[in-house]
């Protein structure tokens, strides 16, 4: 497996994303079919795994502080904070009282002394990011944090907190059919020297080339709530979808192992935290970084899947609201 950085740390240039073995597309999988997710990716040479107080309210990290826990020291552990579940119910807390409670928790579910990247998992728009990032600061200062990161936000907001303490990294969705981060996140990252990890690379599954009908999607499902995944949306984007098959079959390699490696090629700084629920596609992921993609490949795929060419918006307005993006 090759290596990327993020700040101090040499990482698979591929990492696997949890939350999905817990939290968000319906049924989680059964306990020992998430713990051999987790370690088909250890044995593919994936050493960065990515989770959050969110996911689960606190059940993937609990998977993943006790599957990886007696591999602690061969991983890079990133986890967020400023996000969780309160009685039940999503919040958005990024005072800081909030934030050093809530990794105290991390750290116990996670049976570590230490997290390597502590994002902030969501600005809140009610507290000044330079106080919440302050409070991350101090946990770095105290041991229990490595290095700092940012999720879901814009490019002056990431050089606000980085005025405040360095930050290591920036995680957004980003995917041939989510181009977000191309307008000034991605710009801003490599001013700072920020790296850019790209969450839902396979686009929330469709990418992935098996999801040819929404109809069967679990009522928890959050894609449902997704305008990309209404019916409408999803049926007018479905010739994308065969068209991107007849690419990765051309090339001899999976849907998915296209995905991920059409973001690798979009510059070293890059780092994609596919996830999945079934070990028997951790190997499609990890074959990415060695897949060559030459300039006429790239242009077609680029010409292909763009913003000009998906149907739908990639949240709805409530959730929309909720992230500090720039958006097209």
């Amino acid at each position: 497996m090759k290596t990327r950085k993020i700040g101090p740390f040499d990482v698979s240039a591929v990492g696997l994303g949890c939350m999905n073995l817990s939290h968000a597309y319906g049924v989680p999988p059964p306990r020992p079919v998430a713990a051999a997710v987790l370690h088909a990716a250890l044995e593919q040479g994936i050493t960065l795994f990515d989770t959050a107080a969110l996911y689960g309210f606190g059940a993937n990290e609990a998977l993943v502080g006790e599957v990886l826990a007696t591999h602690r020291e061969r991983i890079v552990l990133t986890s967020k904070c400023g996000m969780h579940g309160v009685n039940g119910q999503r919040v958005i807390d990024g005072r800081p009282d909030t934030i050093r409670s809530s990794v105290e928790a991390s750290l116990t579910r996670l049976r570590t002394d230490v997290i390597d990247v502590l994002y902030l998992h969501r600005l809140d728009p009610a507290v000044p990011v330079e106080d919440s990032v302050g409070a991350m600061a101090q946990l770095v200062q105290q041991g229990k944090a490595r290095a700092l990161g940012l999720s879901e936000v814009s490019a002056a907001t990431l050089r606000r907190a980085h005025a405040v303490h360095p930050i290591a990294a920036v995680q957004s969705e980003y995917s041939l059919w989510t181009r977000n981060p191309e307008i000034a996140a991605l710009q801003a990252c490599r001013e700072l020297g920020t790296a850019f990890v790209a969450f839902s690379p396979l686009g929330r599954g469709f990418l992935g080339g098996k999801l040819r009908s929404v109809q069967g999607l679990e009522p928890k499902d959050i894609r449902r709530a997704m305008p990309r995944f209404a019916p409408e949306h999803f049926a007018a984007n479905l010739p994308l979808l065969d068209a991107f098959d007849q690419e990765a079959a051309s090339l001899g390699c999976t849907a998915a192992t296209l995905a991920v490696a059409w973001l690798l090629h979009q510059g070293d700084d890059i780092v994609p935290i596919p996830g999945t629920a079934r070990p028997e596609h951790v190997r499609d992921l990890a074959l990415a970084p060695r897949l060559p993609l030459d300039a006429a490949t790239l242009r077609r795929l680029d010409a292909l899947i763009n913003p000009r060419t998906v149907h739908g918006a990639r949240y709805n307005a409530a959730t929309q609201a909720e992230i500090d993006t720039e958006e097209f």
